[in-house]
């Protein structure tokens, strides 16, 4: 048998291929799945709601922004006719008012005012009923969620007729109780007391909400935690320092927060106690707006002072959102 048929006889063996140096290898592609049938069905079910709050928020806003950097009066609001455009004048010509920024400081006095009693009121309610027995907590609930689904006008009118200055109980109250001659006193004549009688009405109207959500936060104090201090020597003070702040100290803030939102946009309130034609000296941002749109006939700056508005708002609205992130994270 010759060399080459020996050659030819041999069954071939086979080389495996060695890697030619330790560089990086080519990324495997993962395998791309198949996206489900229903996959886009959530997204289907909430569009109505986005449609819904696009003409509802959205557009309104829109609108606004528009109107602000326009000269819009009756005439074009009746007729439709093209306002002229006017650019940032309505913005110079409100922030170069003296008035206009009284009335932003007054705001401001008011809604810090506000919400310090509320939360202060609210927290101690909250942590009050930690310490009831079961029935009383749920009928003192039961009269806070009361207290809240009332409707404005008819809070409104009950505090008005409280402080009325020929019929109401406050003044009666004073009179014949406690010796002070404040039969016939108008209430309102003074602003620092008139705000005083406002401010009533939306601390009010606030508290419940406050008390029953800083309520469910305390539920979540771990009491082993509280017992555990007290038995170190920790008073009441130290306690709620150090274990009980601690824990609510969020949802607070997230309260706190959106307490500062609907007190700087307090406008029912005054409107409705005043008769519908609130003084000068009770004028906040909110009936400034008003008064600006409606009994001046300048639309636009009524637009231009609510924009304002937002602008202040707006660093508040960033803080009760990171806030809620945060929440979310630490869930």
């Amino acid at each position: 048998m010759s060399a080459a048929d020996m050659k030819a006889a041999d069954p071939p063996v086979s080389v495996a291929r060695v890697p030619e140096g330790p560089g990086p290898q080519p990324p495997q592609r993962a395998p791309r799945r198949p996206r489900k049938a229903g996959a886009l069905l959530p997204y289907l079910l909430i569009a109505p709601a986005f449609v819904a709050i696009a003409a509802v928020f959205a557009w309104p806003l829109v609108k606004t922004v528009i109107m602000s950097f326009q000269d819009v009066g009756r005439r074009e609001l009746w007729t439709g006719d093209a306002a002229p455009w006017v650019g940032f004048d309505q913005f110079t010509n409100i922030l170069g008012e003296g008035e206009f920024w009284a009335v932003v400081w007054r705001t401001i006095i008011f809604m810090v005012v506000c919400v310090v009693a509320t939360m202060v009121v609210g927290l101690g309610i909250a942590m009050v009923m930690q310490r009831m027995d079961t029935w009383v907590r749920l009928l003192l609930t039961a009269a806070l969620i009361a207290a809240w689904s009332m409707p404005l006008l008819v809070a409104t009118s009950i505090f008005r007729w409280f402080a009325d200055s020929d019929y109401g109980v406050l003044n009666m109250v004073l009179t014949k109780y406690l010796g002070v001659d404040a039969q016939g006193h108008n209430w309102f004549l003074d602003p620092v007391q008139g705000f005083t009688i406002i401010g009533a009405v939306v601390v009010w109207g606030a508290i419940p909400f406050v008390a029953v959500t800083l309520y469910a936060a305390l539920t979540q104090v771990p009491r082993e935690l509280e017992e555990a201090a007290s038995l170190d020597g920790a008073g009441v003070a130290g306690v709620f320092r150090y274990v009980t702040w601690p824990v609510i100290k969020p949802v607070f803030q997230m309260v706190a927060t959106l307490s500062v939102l609907w007190d700087f946009n307090v406008f029912g309130q005054i409107f409705l106690i005043r008769g519908n034609k609130p003084e000068p000296e009770y004028t906040v941002l909110g009936i400034y707006s008003f008064e600006k749109a409606f009994e001046s006939n300048s639309f636009s700056q009524g637009a231009a002072i609510s924009l304002i508005t937002v602008l202040l708002l707006s660093g508040v609205a960033v803080y009760y959102l990171r806030q809620l992130l945060k929440i979310g994270e630490v869930e």
